[in-house]
């Protein structure tokens, strides 16, 4: 559930429905929050990967995935920690983990995480992330289609969770996002392990709202750097990253 983006841009923050607040209406309904709109999606960018070889966008662009991972590098997570992209799209984080490089003085150590595993619930997004991940010649990532609002009972014991705009996608279904919203930090809940991290990137979501969102079982672990901007006398950031520890 993962798709299209410019640098840290996403689909664009969503509008506010009557002007209230996330934690009220919530946002205005909008088709990127259905099921319909991501398969269709994600059927087309099959269709074109199988005919022209391109694997699609990256939503919140390729500086999102770099900060996530060095992020993971600077906090030292062992490369054999479980770890779930969540809404996985076309799977290219996954390739990206599987695939880091430090440079090491003048050489390049390459390595990667070892036990990862990408859900969606757009089966032609993971048929998309299998032949991507197939093409860069890779085989230790697994692929599962997952409802994260009704995941099996299998998907559990995670390390680190990863969420690049799916709970921005809830945010917007048109039926009952609320509670919704509200599924979702339940499964999150069950699928990670106590003491685990989850990192998030929204551009609908600010860093109060978030962590207003996520209060429940969670506490803010740290706020990583974002591109910031300024408009008519005001800054801020256009897109939230944080990370969270389950208590």
């Amino acid at each position: 559930m993962s798709e299209g983006a410019d640098d840290d841009g996403g689909t664009g923050a969503a509008a506010r429905s009557g002007g209230g607040s996330p934690g009220g209406d919530g946002f205005a309904p909008s088709a990127l929050g259905t099921r319909e709109h991501w398969d269709a999606v994600y059927e087309r960018e099959l269709q074109t990967f199988q005919e022209y070889g391109d694997t699609g966008e990256i939503w919140f662009g390729e500086e999102s995935m770099t900060r996530l991972i060095r992020w993971m590098q600077k906090h030292k997570i062992p490369l054999d920690a479980s770890v779930l992209d969540i809404g996985t799209g076309n799977g290219v984080f996954l390739v990206e983990l599987v695939a880091v490089s430090l440079a090491v003085g003048i050489l390049q150590a390459k390595f990667g995480f070892s036990n990862i595993t990408g859900i969606d619930y757009s089966p032609s997004a993971i048929q998309l992330s299998g032949n991507i991940i197939e093409k860069e010649g890779l085989s230790n990532i697994k692929l599962k289609v997952e409802d994260f609002l009704n995941p099996s009972t299998k998907l559990s014991g995670f390390h680190i969770c990863i969420d690049k705009g799916t709970f921005d996608a809830i945010s917007l279904n048109p039926d009952n996002a609320v509670e919704k919203r509200k599924q979702y930090v339940k499964s999150l809940s069950r699928v990670l392990k106590v003491k685990g991290f989850f990192l998030i990137t929204s551009c609908n979501w600010t860093k109060e709202e978030l962590l207003n969102e996520f209060s429940e079982g969670f506490e803010l672990f740290e706020e990583l750097r974002t591109p910031r901007f300024s408009f008519g006398g005001r800054s801020g950031n256009s897109v939230a990253a944080l990370v969270f520890q389950k208590t």
